[in-house]
């Protein structure tokens, strides 16, 4: 029972530089691969978090030497890198990583077969149409459910140019 609260010193100023290592290397590694690794999380984005975050803890608590988390990182820093290049250089190869917007609500009508597919709910769609301000539903041009899970409001435009939802598919 004593362990379970402390072991000894000198395991615990090991993890204590672990952790701060650790932190450092990641530190660095988030910083050269870019803003990606910091984006907001699409399901890719999400198993790459997690992944990090796993490895880091293995990192401070000792269960891999900090060469191997640091080796560990750069990999899953690495095929995050390529796998956004490749996404952006195929679109085939993007829909399959990334998976596409999903169009759930247009012009006043509730889009049932896919809400059915995102897993939505009518209320769930109100509840972000009044995040955005909205009483009038009328006034909605589209509500989309965005590659990493948030829903978008889009308002109704009086403009016949260009819109943000020229690369979604309105019969899904």
């Amino acid at each position: 029972m004593k362990e379970l609260l402390f072991k000894d010193w000198e395991s615990l100023w090991h993890v204590a530089v672990c952790a701060l290592l650790a932190y450092l290397i990641l530190f660095l590694f988030i910083r050269i691969s870019g803003k990606r690794t910091l984006a907001k999380l699409t399901a890719f984005d999400f198993v790459v978090t997690v992944t990090l975050g796993s490895t880091l803890s293995s990192m401070v608590l000792g269960k891999v030497t900090l060469a191997e988390g640091a080796a560990a990182l750069a990999i899953i820093i690495g095929l995050q890198y390529i796998l956004a290049w490749t996404a952006k250089e195929s679109s085939t190869l993007e829909k399959i990583i990334n998976s596409s917007p999903t169009m759930v609500f247009y012009r006043g009508e509730f889009l049932e077969e896919a809400m059915k597919k995102e897993v939505l709910t009518r209320e769930e769609i109100y509840s972000e149409i009044r995040k955005y301000r909205m009483l009038d539903v009328d006034q909605v041009e589209a509500v989309i459910m965005e590659l990493n899970g948030e829903l978008t409001v889009i308002k109704k435009s009086t403009s016949s140019g260009h819109t943000s939802l020229e690369d979604i598919d309105k019969d899904e």
